[in-house]
This record gives structure tokens, C-alpha cells and sequence, in this order.
């Protein structure tokens, strides 16, 4: 009993170091794109300001809340669960860059963990973050080096492309065998679960496809639509804290 109880802590040990190593790696992509977008841009302001920071907080909590509310979907099982917490942390990408997004997806993962903590041995958590942070990067990253309309729609369609194949791959190659371990369950009995809700669930693959990649689409693609249907509007306030009648238009997604 005590070789496994250490076994077991050091396996957690583990993934904790591999967690901590994703996220300095997410956050290392971001600054550094972020500064080429602001050198091509001429931009001179500083990444991180007092505006981008108390708009990070406020939005990192928003995003805490909507992650705390997520919700079963019918064609996977019950632990994969939905939830729009991404929203928040694009909105805040697209205004200030991609650290500021980074930012409130790992912000929004200590709240849970201290108002819910974990049940999934901090699997889910880290699968929320990455799979976060894929959608909010790439999106992100594409519409700062070029801020309007066009780039916009092609930023949300990216992003949710993204999402979508590196949700597949990272549960099929690191996610489902890591929950697997560390519960101690079979990934035979993973699978069965999955097959209990689609019948067309055979194999871990067709557990990705059928389950996964279908819920990680539909929530870039909400996501994306409500992104591109307020930015526009909330863009001058982020950036401001008021719309300015004679300026709004140019703080907007269609002209920034």
C-alpha cells in the first residue's frame, strides 16, 4: 500500500511538473508574438498596462464562472463536459494580444481550483487550459498582426479549426491515457463509456472523433459568433472605458 500511495504521488508529481511546463510554454508563445505584432504595428505600448490588468481580472473571473457552468452534452460521456469560458479570454485577446488571453485562461483555471477544486486529477483542468489556449492563440496572434473585419473572420475560423484537431489529438495521445492512469481506470472501460451514449464509439479514435471534436467545434464556433457580433461595440470600451463617438469606429474590429 505505501509503494503505490508514492507511485501514485509521484505520478501526479509528474503531470503537475508537465502542467507547469505547458503553461510557461503558452505563455512564452504569446509574448512572443505579441512583440513581433506590436513591432510590425509600430506599436509602443507596453504588453502588460493598469487597463489590460484590471480588464484581465474582471474577465478571468467572468470566465471562471462560465467554466463552474458547464454542462453535459448528449453525445459524450458524462465527463466531458461543455462550457464557454473561452469567450471572455478571446474577447480580451482581440482587444489587448495574446498574453492577455493566456492570461485569463490560466487565471480562470486557480479560480475553479479554489472555489471547485479538481475532480479529474487536474486532467480536465489541463485540458481546459491547452484546449483554451489553442483556440485563443492562434485566433488571437492572426487578427493582432492585422486588425479588421476580414482578419477577424479569418482569426475565428482558424481558431476554431484549431480547437478542433488539437482537442482530438491531445485527448487521444496524452489526455485519455493520462485520466486512464492516473484513476486507475482501463481505457477499455473510457471507450465503454463512450459507447454507452454512441454506438458508434468503437476505439479511441472513434471516441475523438465522435465525441470530442464535435463539442470543442461547436464551442469555437459559438464562441467565434458571439466574439464577431460584440467586439465591435465593446472594443472602445475595454480600450477607453467609454465609446467615443468620433473614434469608435476606428478601435473597432472593422478599421483597427
Amino acid at each position: 500500500m505505501s509503494n503505490g500511495l508514492l507511485q501514485s504521488v509521484a505520478t501526479n508529481a509528474v503531470f503537475v511538473v508537465e502542467f507547469l511546463a505547458i503553461i510557461a510554454a503558452a505563455f512564452a508563445v504569446a509574448w512572443l508574438f505579441e512583440k513581433m505584432a506590436k513591432r510590425r504595428n509600430h506599436d509602443t505600448e507596453r504588453i502588460l498596462t493598469t487597463r489590460k490588468l484590471v480588464v484581465i481580472g474582471v474577465f478571468s473571473a467572468i470566465s471562471a464562472i462560465l467554466y463552474c457552468l458547464d454542462f453535459p452534452v448528449f453525445f459524450a460521456p458524462g465527463f466531458y463536459r461543455m462550457d464557454f469560458s473561452e469567450l471572455p479570454a478571446l474577447i480580451g485577446a482581440f482587444a489587448f494580444g495574446p498574453v492577455t488571453g493566456v492570461m485569463i485562461e490560466f487565471i480562470k483555471i486557480l479560480v475553479k481550483l479554489v472555489i471547485e477544486g479538481t475532480t479529474t486529477a487536474f486532467v480536465g483542468d489541463l485540458a481546459n487550459f491547452v484546449i483554451g489556449c489553442s483556440f485563443v492563440l492562434p485566433a488571437s496572434i492572426i487578427y493582432n498582426f492585422r486588425k479588421n473585419r476580414k482578419m477577424a473572420l479569418l482569426a475565428c475560423i482558424c481558431g476554431t479549426a484549431v480547437i478542433t484537431v488539437v482537442g482530438a489529438v491531445l485527448n487521444a495521445v496524452y489526455l485519455l491515457p493520462t485520466f486512464s492512469v492516473l484513476y486507475g481506470m482501463p481505457m477499455e472501460s473510457l471507450i465503454a463509456a463512450g459507447t454507452a451514449v454512441n454506438a458508434g464509439i468503437k476505439d479511441i479514435y472513434s471516441f475523438v472523433i465522435l465525441a470530442v471534436a464535435p463539442m470543442n467545434l461547436f464551442k469555437g464556433a459559438v464562441d467565434s459568433m458571439i466574439t464577431f457580433m460584440i467586439y465591435k461595440k465593446l472594443s472602445p470600451v475595454l480600450k477607453f472605458g467609454h465609446v467615443q463617438p468620433h473614434t469608435a469606429e476606428k478601435t473597432s474590429m472593422a478599421e483597427e
